[in-house]
Order: structure tokens, then sequence, then C-alpha cells
């Protein structure tokens, strides 16, 4: 089962030095997941022969242009293309008025139905909930309402043990087992126990996803053991207090939050345009968390089993 994240934007606030505005595709299993959605963005697909047949769901972290100016254009590009199928979008309260507003005075009406949900900057909430990820987010820290994405792998089917004991069991009985269900006798009680049957379940895949914020180990329960963590770093620590007035972080600050949180793999992004060298933010990052990397746009990123 693939759980694969691709880079599209990884700049802060505008283009520069061949850096885009934040995006990111993730695909698990046979489903794609847009987060952010900056000016270019879906030039970006296309440079990088991305499909969107599969993209039902798109995440908006907060209505700065950066993060969300690409998205009228794809939702137009994807109506040019004949899309039936419903869409998905969860961002901030007012993303809706904004791409109502857009398809009122281009006299567009799509061809697909869009669901908007508003997303609750102050609380956690389950956003998806399907057979292969469940999504919920993760309040940020930041100058206007923002959230953050967290995207957790299910397994679908245990493994089951070698035992000759299979070989009495119905197809039903083993499918039952397999989905992690134990299978109950006509009394009532477990006829066959899941543990009994199945090998320990492998670890889930986790990603997440924390766009602009500030420095705030409030998100740590919540990206606590990721997998992958994205997490912006606009500046150097030497603009620490630019970074706090404007409600960024910086590489070393990002790098401080992975290493607390536990992390497995840290992604840096969201740079701002001084910088056209990106080896300061990184070396400044490895010296806090070693297994700290730039987000580098076109890179497909593994998270294995």
């Amino acid at each position: 089962m693939s759980f694969e994240l691709t880079i599209l934007g990884s700049n802060s606030a505008a283009p520069a030095h061949s850096r885009h505005q934040s995006a990111q595709l993730l695909r698990v299993e046979n489903q794609t997941f847009l987060i952010d959605c900056g000016e270019g963005t879906q030039m970006q697909i296309s440079r990088y022969r991305l499909k969107l047949n599969r993209l039902n769901h798109i995440f908006i972290s907060h209505l700065h242009g950066d993060h969300f100016l690409g998205l009228v254009g794809l939702l137009s590009t994807l109506h040019l293309r004949n899309r039936t199928d419903d869409l998905y979008i969860f961002g901030p309260s007012g993303l809706n008025d904004i791409i109502t507003l857009h398809m009122k005075y281009t006299e567009t009406v799509l061809g697909y139905k869009v669901h908007f949900t508003s997303l609750d900057p102050i609380n956690s909430e389950v956003l998806v909930d399907n057979e292969h990820v469940n999504v919920s987010s993760i309040p940020l820290d930041h100058r206007i309402p923002c959230t953050g994405f967290l995207f957790r792998e299910k397994i679908k089917y245990l493994k089951l043990k070698k035992t000759n004991n299979l070989k009495l069991l119905t197809s039903e009985e083993i499918s039952s087992l397999k989905s992690g269900h134990d299978v109950m006798g006509q009394n009532g009680k477990v006829k066959l126990a899941v543990s009994d049957y199945t090998e320990s379940p492998r670890k889930t895949r986790t990603y997440a996803y924390c766009s602009d914020t500030r420095y705030n180990e409030s998100i740590l329960p919540f990206i606590k053991s990721v997998d992958l963590l994205y997490h912006e770093s606009t500046f150097l620590n030497d603009h620490k207090q630019r970074a706090y007035d404007t409600f960024h972080s910086t590489a070393h600050q990002a790098a401080s939050i992975a290493s607390k949180a536990q992390v497995k793999k840290l992604i840096l992004g969201h740079f701002s345009i001084r910088y056209k060298d990106l080896d300061p933010l990184l070396s400044e990052a490895a010296e806090v968390f070693p297994n700290s990397h730039l987000a580098v746009e076109g890179q497909r990123v593994s998270i294995e089993y």
C-alpha cells in the first residue's frame, strides 16, 4: 500500500528562486489528497506528471494567498476536463464564499458537486474517516485562523497466522478475522478470537502537515511519534523575533518541535524569499534534529512499512 508525499511548492509569500508557493500531494493507496494550493499548483501538477483523477479531497490551511490562490483555477480546470465526481474541500470559514463569488462573476457552473466543510481553528476534529485513512485537524498559532492536518493510515486487512485450523474455517469467518473482527458463536460468546488467528498488525504510517505557525508546543500531543512531519521554517534563528512578530517559525524551532515530539523525519518548508541558498536552514535544523530535510519541489517522499 503506497503512502507517498510529493512536494509541489515550498516557498512563503511569493514565488522566487525557482520555488513556488505552498502545495503538496499525498497519495494513500488509490486516493490522492491535495494539501494547500498556492498560485501555480496546477502547473506543478502538470510538470511532475501527477494525475488528478483520484483527487477527491482538498485541504486548505488558511486564507493567506500563498496557500489558496491556485484553488479556483484548479477547480475550473477540473470542470473543463469534464469531472463529474464529487469533490470535498476542507478550509477556513470564508473560503466557500470566495469560491462562490468567483464562480458567480465568471458565470461558471461546475459540472461536479463541491462539498465544503468549514474548519474549527481552535479544536481538533476528524475530517475524513474511510477504509484507507483518517484525517484530523491540528490547531495552529498564526495571525489568522490556521489549521494543520494529520493523516493516519488504516490497516484494512490483518495477516493470518499459519495454522491448520484455517482449513476448518469458512470464507466468511476468515474474512471477518482479517478485517479485525472476532467471530461470534450462536451462544453470543467469542468463537474465534482475532488474536488467535492473526499476526500483530504492522504500525500504521502517519504524516503531519503543520502550516504557518509560531513555535507552539501545544501541537506536540497531535504529532507525537509521527513518521513524517512537515513544519514551516520561514526564517533562520537570527530572525527569531521577526518570526515571532509575523507568527512564523525558524528552522531551529521547527527542529525543536520535531525533537520534542519524537517524530521520525522532519521536512522543512515555507521558506522566506530572502533565502536563495537553503543550506543554512538545513544546517541549523540538523544541529537540533539530525533527520531534517528540505522540501524540494518535485521530490517524492515515501513512508515505507
